[in-house]
């Protein structure tokens, strides 16, 4: 099969396509996918350059690449959830003890698969699972945002802030959000009822009081969040461990999240989908032999939505 690997850690030129790479099967508690189209995250671009090198080692060749939309072609053993056929969309990433999916085919834990929602592409689905599974694990788990309160979203405009925004609507919430240029109409339109500019503005200088920050973002724009909180509000980081410091001084709580993208949560997601609540913006996409051309186009920040390589 053909799949877009590395044989050490580096920038985009280090991706190469293998098109004689061996197709995985299906082991116990497994599924084995013929993957239609991968989305790209981040994360993939950090495992790339050997971010987390010292937590997961990788075993070169290594397939990049964690979301994924496609069929199922092969059932493991003690798998009961799925059968050949299926239309099915999750997150296989090579850390996680997937078999990386920008592949043709990629093998998953059944566990980390869900059935794909029905009323849309094997495109959009595959940008869905790690900024979907996000932003609802942050939202209705962490924060458990309602209607009425006031929540600030940092990257509005990134794939998870996209979900964040129209699922904290779909909630009853206020949403405030940053945003620059082209991106300010964007998050508008998704359903943001205020946009801070955090190129002009300060956003701690705009926004006050408020139940709930999510920081998709990290850094001083962290640190700089905890002041926007009212007392006994929450917030929750994509990207940094919590300040006993910060929470203490001004009482509040603060989440370091880690996605679980498990079937309960790509399921619900899903419906969620398929109701209208929440609807997917694809920003570019790529073909699978320009996997890397894809991965550095993510890291300019340029992306409104999300970068999807499609493969089937």
């Amino acid at each position: 099969m053909k799949a877009a690997q590395i044989n050490a850690y580096g920038g985009s030129d280090v991706v190469e396509i293998n098109r004689n790479a061996p197709t995985p099967t299906a082991s116990a508690g497994t599924i084995l996918v013929e993957v239609h189209a991968a989305g790209v995250n981040p994360v993939d671009w950090k495992i790339r350059e050997g971010y987390m090198q010292k937590m997961v080692p990788l075993q070169f060749p290594a397939t990049l690449g964690g979301d994924f939309s496609g069929i199922v072609t092969e059932v493991g053993e003690g798998v009961s959830d799925f059968k050949t056929g299926d239309e099915v969309y999750g997150q296989a990433i090579v850390v996680g003890g997937g078999s990386g999916s920008f592949a043709e085919f990629v093998a998953t834990k059944a566990k980390s698969a869900a059935q794909k929602p029905k009323s849309i592409t094997h495109t959009e689905a595959a940008a869905l699972p790690l900024a979907g599974v996000s932003a609802l694990q942050a939202l209705t788990e962490h924060i458990n945002l309602s209607e009425g309160q006031k929540i600030l979203i940092h990257g509005g405009a990134g794939g998870i802030g996209t979900m964040a925004i129209q699922l904290a609507k779909h909630l009853g919430a206020s949403v405030a959000t940053t945003a620059t240029g082209d991106e300010t109409s964007y998050v508008k339109e998704l359903g943001a009822d205020e946009v801070i500019d955090y190129k002009n503005q300060r956003f701690e200088d705009v926004v006050h009081d408020y139940d709930a920050v999510f920081d998709t973002v990290g850094g001083e724009t962290y640190t700089r969040s905890f002041p926007v909180l009212k007392k006994g509000g929450v917030i929750v980081s994509m990207l940094e461990q919590p300040s006993a410091e910060l929470m203490e001084k001004h009482g509040v709580k603060a989440i370091a999240q880690g996605t679980q993208v498990t079937t309960k949560h790509l399921s619900k997601l899903a419906e969620l989908v398929d109701q209208g609540v929440m609807s997917v913006h694809i920003g570019k996409t790529f073909p699978l032999d320009q996997a890397g051309e894809a991965l550095a186009y993510l890291q300019t920040g340029k992306a409104l939505g999300k970068v999807v390589i499609e493969i089937k």
